[in-house]
């Protein structure tokens, strides 16, 4: 039985589907711009759009939870041990963060503001501030609402604790007893290693399950940062620079 053209025009051999669905060269549809990429009719595309239009936007927590629990489950795989685990959503969490201290400081730039007074954005240069950053402008970006606590290590001035009662991302997830030092918020951990990463803080960031009777899901962000980080410190300090 011959097949109508409409019909033909979308049948693709089994070696396409070998090697990924890729979109003809020859193919009459004008959304098509070379082979893999495709434009929408107004021949834009998510570069050409404002960064700020999104700026009060809120994802469906349902969606959050479903693309999430995908993201544990593909964590899961393969995995020796519980520390294993939560290496893979650290490094699963840690790109997005370095995306995300560019768009912090273009939002805080003349360019990305309302105001076109403000003054030039500039990437922190002490700890205090980036660790301010972090707390009320990348937490209300992800999670509307800033973090419930900053705190210093009293013992060792390298280590700082950001602290969240109720992280958004054990909200969807049952941890068997088998695995119950198990934080899946190792994945905001990776933001935040990599926000400091991406401004020149080294550092490593690490998720501690440490909840209480009020706040059983209360988890607490560890920050070391490296030694030659608070020598940096240390020499601002002695130079006056906030």
């Amino acid at each position: 039985m011959s097949m109508p053209p409409s019909a033909a025009s979308t049948t693709y051999s089994n070696s396409s589907y070998s090697e990924g669905f890729r979109p003809s060269m020859h193919s009459s549809n004008p959304s098509f711009a070379g082979a893999g990429l495709r434009l929408p009719s107004n021949r834009k595309t998510i570069y050409d759009r404002n960064l700020n239009r999104s700026r009060n936007a809120e994802l469906s927590r349902a969606s959050f939870a479903f693309l999430f629990m995908e993201m544990v489950t593909h964590a899961q795989r393969k995995i020796k041990s519980v520390s294993d685990f939560e290496k893979k959503l650290n490094e699963q969490g840690y790109p997005l963060g370095m995306k995300l201290l560019d768009l912090l400081l273009y939002r805080s730039s003349p360019a990305g503001s309302a105001t076109s007074t403000s003054t030039p954005a500039v990437r922190p240069l002490r700890i205090l501030p980036l660790l301010t950053l972090i707390n009320n402008k990348l937490y209300p970006l992800l999670f509307s609402r800033p973090a419930d606590s900053l705190e210093q290590d009293t013992q060792d001035a390298s280590k700082y604790m950001i602290i969240d009662n109720t992280p958004l991302t054990n909200t969807y997830i049952s941890v068997p007893k088998e695995m119950n030092q198990l934080s899946v918020a190792a994945f905001i951990a990776g933001i935040i290693e990599g926000v400091c990463d991406g401004a020149g803080f080294q550092c490593k960031v690490s998720a501690h399950n440490q909840g209480t009777d009020v706040w059983p899901n209360r988890t607490v962000f560890l920050v070391a940062f490296d030694e030659s980080v608070m020598e940096r410190e240390r020499e601002l300090e002695r130079q006056g620079v906030k």
